[in-house]
């Protein structure tokens, strides 16, 4: 088996396993897993303000602001059995965003370590522009 083989069956295996049962406890995951989960349809929000997020951002992501997270619930209430990811530019608001999904029912909800910084510094795709 080559070792790009190995490597892809190694992610499924942890997304598997992140996905069938053993996410309770799961805080945050690195980038390389956020990019495996974000392919097999997770919800991702970026929770920085509109004009960081226009500056460059993950493809694929949802913007919704920190400060707006409690109030727009009800867009994001159709994943709350389902894997969401949230970052920022570093990982702090994130880790505060994550803790008011778990607070609000989520219950796959996870910070991704390093934020925006580490998605880039793992050389994943970024764009810029506007939230739709």
């Amino acid at each position: 088996m080559t070792c790009t083989k190995w490597l892809q069956s190694a992610w499924v295996g942890v997304v598997l396993t992140v996905s069938v049962g053993t996410w309770a406890g799961v805080a945050s995951v690195d980038v390389k897993q956020v990019a495996a989960l974000q392919s097999q349809g997770a919800l991702v929000i970026d929770v920085r303000e509109p004009h960081e997020y226009a500056q460059s951002h993950a493809p694929g992501t949802m913007l919704i602001p920190l400060g707006q997270l409690e109030s727009r619930l009800s867009e994001i209430r159709a994943h709350q059995n389902q894997p969401v990811v949230l970052f920022c530019r570093s990982g702090q608001r994130s880790a505060r965003a994550q803790e008011i999904l778990t607070r609000a029912g989520f219950t796959k909800a996870v910070n991704m370590e390093g934020g925006l910084i580490a998605w880039s510094r793992a050389g994943l795709p970024v764009v810029t522009g506007e939230a739709k």
